[in-house]
């Protein structure tokens, strides 16, 4: 059967590529193992069946905490609008357990009735922040795995005859056992952030 060209169709398929925005703090982990390195440092102890990631982007970590389920249910909270519609349409399970706000401004309480594991590849300008509200729901977060930058994360496992040792460290110290885990070269994100 002949097809006259002009009755052809060319449909040209283009990937869209989401651009971190400096406004969230955004740099996008890229290397896959990093991501399921991450997401099995949770310890994931028998009490609770909930995690919390915060700032999934494009859903790099988020795909290997998936893997939890069914014995865990996995919520993320995202500020980028952007990002939550590609979350939606990229995982559309995840849909119902999008929080589309500021983590910082959200009522973990009213989201959660019991405790929960909290993980993300944190923004670097609001990573100490974080740190305060995990403090601040200390009873409904046994654990937290977060990428920080290096200096907060060294602040916050410092010891006491430590330079580094500070309010973040006691506050942090006085609740849980911080404990270092990896680096990750600033290469393993897009775009690299300039802080290690």
């Amino acid at each position: 059967n002949y097809i006259s060209p002009e009755w052809i169709l060319f449909v040209n398929f283009v990937l869209i590529q989401m651009k971190a925005k400096k406004s969230y703090g955004q740099h996008f982990l890229k290397e896959e193992p990093i991501a399921q390195r991450i997401a099995e440092s949770l310890q994931l102890q028998n009490q609770y069946t909930d995690i919390l990631e915060v700032g999934p982007g494009m859903g790099m970590l988020t795909k290997y905490l998936l893997r939890y389920e069914p014995a865990h249910t996995v919520t993320v909270v995202e500020a980028d609008a952007d990002m939550v519609s590609y979350l939606q349409t990229h995982y559309p399970n995840l849909t119902p357990h999008i929080i589309a706000n500021d983590f910082l401004d959200v009522n973990l309480g009213a989201h959660f009735s019991g405790q929960f594991a909290l993980i993300g590849n944190f923004p670097y300008n609001i990573s100490s922040q974080i740190v305060f509200k995990m403090l601040e729901y200390k009873a409904q977060i046994p654990e937290m795995v977060g990428m920080f930058q290096r200096e907060v994360a060294e602040r916050i496992a410092a010891r006491p005859d430590c330079g580094e040792y500070g309010v973040l460290s006691v506050l942090a110290q006085a609740f849980y056992e911080p404990k270092l885990l990896f680096y990750v070269k600033p290469g393993s994100f897009n775009p690299p952030p300039k802080v290690q």
